[in-house]
């Protein structure tokens, strides 16, 4: 039978959204309404009539409330497979009338446990009774729906009063179900593995199919974890297509570096590497300086910026070709400047969050990390030459975060708060250099540069020196620091050491 009538409904939830609402439309439709505790209550006092669940299973709640539906006269009702001759025979030798429409949602342990909790108010946060019946409910999914969010209220309401849930519908609802309880499970585990985690579980939701992944052979989609909103899920897209793998990529690569950066600073990305980076008294000046770092490699880029997209930003931006934009707000006049540009995406985004997860796949198996927390801040750093100007360590402080967000071997070179060459991804420090030293070409003179981790040879602060760079910052703890050292000094070059790498791979 594809339609189910529902005659008999349990109702116990800890989230009352809806439920008044709800219980009146059910009750208008002729179901009878089994409900307990607050539940119960809640729907007494909207003038809806409630069934005790006390009627129902003839015991009394007992242990502060722990028990209560953990009964036959409960679970009877929810798994009975009508379809079973023996299944029937039991529930009228028990005299249990079965369910058709079970609506649970559990205790409120992840909101609980994300204040502070302690352990024991925790604990207590634990839903037993309620996983019970969920679970129940969704194996005979072909006889009873489950209900575990009051998104689906209206939906289910509706089916009920025009005769009833389908089997399509009534599959959906248990699937979702019984990844509510896996979510609610995980929450549990990693609360309690919150001091070395040798145990952990990661629910993750669909929140789109992506037209294609990185290569348009490949299938791919856009998830989140349960219980976590990155910045991009709360972002607000204001234009253009939809997002693409690859744009949310770069978009998070670009977010997270200005985000980093001082305020009043743009950043231009390509493949998840900065092309481009600065700052400017303006948001317009900040992007046209970020653009000149690498004109070319810029073509088609995303664009992060952390002021406001205003009028003469939109402008400059008009006039190239740009991917996606991320930045924390826009204004009337940026968006009827960039409004012909169908095609360009822009995201207005909240702060990144504070998840320190970094997550990696490899066969069969996930690389998981602390997320690299990386700052400009410069007052720990150890000059182990000359001492650096005030505008040489504002520009290696600067060149340092980019650098930490490039992919290794990554040197940037600096000039004046601007990027002026950057080398990522290269297989030797060495290479890196010559390359940042390619794309900046005769402004190299009077730069700085910024390694992501330790000189192996001296080579590459003398090919450094020779181009003009003033100044270094490195990790340092190479074996050969002292050759290193030494031929910036030879060099009058400034050299600091952070006694921190900032590999990115």
């Amino acid at each position: 039978m594809d339609r189910i009538p529902v005659q008999r409904a349990l109702i116990s939830v800890s989230d009352r959204t809806g439920l008044a609402e709800f219980g009146h439309r059910l009750h208008a439709a002729g179901v009878e309404i089994v409900s307990s505790g607050g539940t119960a209550s809640a729907l007494r006092e909207a003038g809806v009539p409630v069934t005790p669940i006390a009627d129902i299973t003839g015991s009394p709640e007992m242990l502060g409330g722990r028990v209560k539906t953990l009964h036959p006269a409960v679970h009877g009702g929810i798994l009975a497979d009508l379809g079973d001759a023996s299944h029937v025979a039991d529930l009228e030798t028990h005299r249990i009338d079965p369910f058709e429409l079970v609506v649970v949602n559990l205790y409120p342990f992840e909101a609980t446990v994300a204040g502070d909790a302690s352990p024991a108010e925790a604990i207590e946060q634990i839903d037993i009774g309620g996983p019970a019946m969920i679970r129940a409910a969704a194996k005979n999914h072909a006889w009873v729906a489950i209900v575990v969010s009051p998104g689906r209220y209206d939906e289910i309401a509706a089916a009920v009063e025009s005769g009833g849930t389908t089997q399509a519908l009534r599959e959906d609802l248990a699937g979702e179900a019984f990844f509510r309880t896996v979510a609610y499970d995980a929450a549990i585990v990693n609360w309690f593995e919150r001091n070395g985690a040798d145990r952990l579980v990661l629910p993750m939701e669909k929140v789109s199919d992506l037209r294609y992944g990185e290569n348009p052979h490949q299938l791919a989609a856009v998830y989140t974890r349960i219980g976590e909103e990155g910045w991009w899920l709360r972002a607000e897209q204001v234009q253009g297509k939809p997002m693409s793998f690859n744009n949310y990529a770069d978009a998070e690569a670009a977010w997270r570096l200005v985000s980093d950066l001082p305020e009043g600073s743009a950043v231009i990305l390509k493949h998840m590497n900065a092309c481009g980076a600065a700052t400017g008294s303006t948001a317009a000046e900040a992007f046209d300086r970020a653009w000149e770092g690498d004109p070319l490699a810029a073509f088609g880029g995303v664009v992060g910026l952390n002021r406001p997209l205003d009028g003469d930003t939109a402008a400059a931006i008009a006039s190239r070709f740009v991917e996606v934009i991320v930045a924390p707000a826009i204004t009337d006049e940026a968006r009827e400047q960039l409004d012909g540009k169908k095609n360009l995406r822009i995201l207005i985004a909240p702060p990144p969050s504070d998840d320190d997860l970094d997550v990696r796949s490899i066969d069969a198996g996930l690389l998981i990390q602390k997320h690299d927390a990386v700052t400009a801040a410069t007052d720990e750093w150890e000059s182990r030459g000359r001492a650096p100007t005030l505008q040489e360590i504002d520009d290696l402080s600067f060149a340092w975060v980019v650098a930490a967000h490039a992919k290794s071997n990554a040197i940037v070179l600096v000039r004046d708060g601007a990027a002026i060459g950057i080398g990522a991804g290269d297989q030797s420090r060495v290479g890196a250099a010559e390359r940042a030293l390619a794309k900046a070409g005769d402004r190299a003179a009077g730069s700085v540069c910024a390694s992501d981790g330790f000189f192996p040879f001296r080579d590459g602060i003398d090919v450094l020196a020779a181009a003009g760079v003033t100044a270094v910052v490195e990790p340092g703890g190479s074996v050969r620091d002292a050759e290193v050292i030494e031929a910036a000094n030879e060099a009058e070059m400034a050299i600091m050491f952070t006694h921190r790498r900032h590999f990115k791979h």
